[in-house]
């Protein structure tokens, strides 16, 4: 969850890296007593992200700044319109203004990216969920980028559920232990309340995963006759995911095959910054 706290750290850490010490530039070339105003528009449609994360920006740079967000998170525009007014002491505007966008417009770039995933997944079950290939330290702020879009996250983090990949099981079994046994005996050392997924890259493992009473089946790099057939033989038994080769073009398809969900890495890891402007006049 994106938190005041979680926003203040990471945009704090920001403007220290962009300024150590001061913005020489505004301070060599701008009047101490000038003010400025300022419209952070878009170039080109999306959907938006990030709000609290911008105006924090400024606020953080100089309290006296004045910031109206204008759009919501997850709301959609259009090229030109204006999502949030800026207005204050000059120095402390353009001292904030690069890292104010940086996080709007990757955050913007996110919700708009996950957005086109979920319209094609429409008229499905599928829900488009996000990863943890995610930017050392600004996971939550790209988390929320993706609900701004309409998509829904994974597991925060390795802290919040069980998720046993390939090499873990490999590791189990090396030991003697057949899947299902080593799935059980790691189930008795959980709470109830643990969610325990587990990978699988072959039709034959579905059933041995299926046996321990897991929760969710990750289906990775199934072909999409192969998730049609995964999907039937899980028959309503554990959650079915789908993962890997997930991109615009194939993510309708792997949709239909009927999976209830979707993740992909793409929505955070490969995403472009959207293309929003900050107009500054200084008086």
């Amino acid at each position: 969850m994106l938190t005041d706290r979680i926003i203040t750290t990471a945009v704090t850490a920001a403007l220290v890296e962009d300024a150590p010490w001061g913005d020489l530039t505004s301070e060599a070339l701008i009047p101490a007593d000038a003010t400025a105003t300022a419209t952070l528009s878009a170039r080109e449609p999306g959907v938006f992200s990030g709000g609290a994360v911008f105006a924090a920006a400024f606020r953080l740079t100089d309290p006296s700044i004045e910031v109206t967000v204008i759009a919501n998170d997850g709301e959609r525009f259009e090229a030109g319109d204006t999502l949030a007014t800026v207005s204050g002491p000059a120095r402390s505007v353009l001292t904030a203004e690069r890292i104010g966008l940086n996080f709007v417009q990757r955050m913007s770039g996110i919700a708009t990216l996950t957005s086109l995933f979920v319209a094609e997944t429409e008229g499905t079950k599928a829900r488009i969920v996000d990863t943890r290939k995610t930017t050392p330290g600004l996971r939550a702020f790209e988390r929320h980028a993706v609900r701004s879009g309409g998509g829904h996250n994974h597991r925060f983090s390795l802290s919040d559920a069980v998720m046993a990949k390939d090499n873990h099981l490999a590791v189990l079994t090396a030991r003697g232990l057949t899947v299902t046994e080593a799935l059980l005996q790691a189930k008795e050392q959980l709470s109830h309340t643990t969610h325990i997924e587990v990978e699988v890259d072959r039709i034959d493992q579905i059933e041995a995963v299926l046996a321990a009473g897991i929760d969710t089946i990750m289906l990775d790099n199934f072909t999409l006759d192969q998730l049609r057939e995964g999907v039937a033989l899980v028959a309503g038994r554990a959650i079915v995911e789908a993962s890997g080769n997930v991109s615009l073009d194939t993510v309708r398809d792997i949709a239909a095959t009927g999976v209830d969900v979707i993740s992909s890495g793409a929505l955070t890891h490969s995403v472009r910054s959207l293309d929003l402007g900050l107009d500054v006049t200084v008086v």
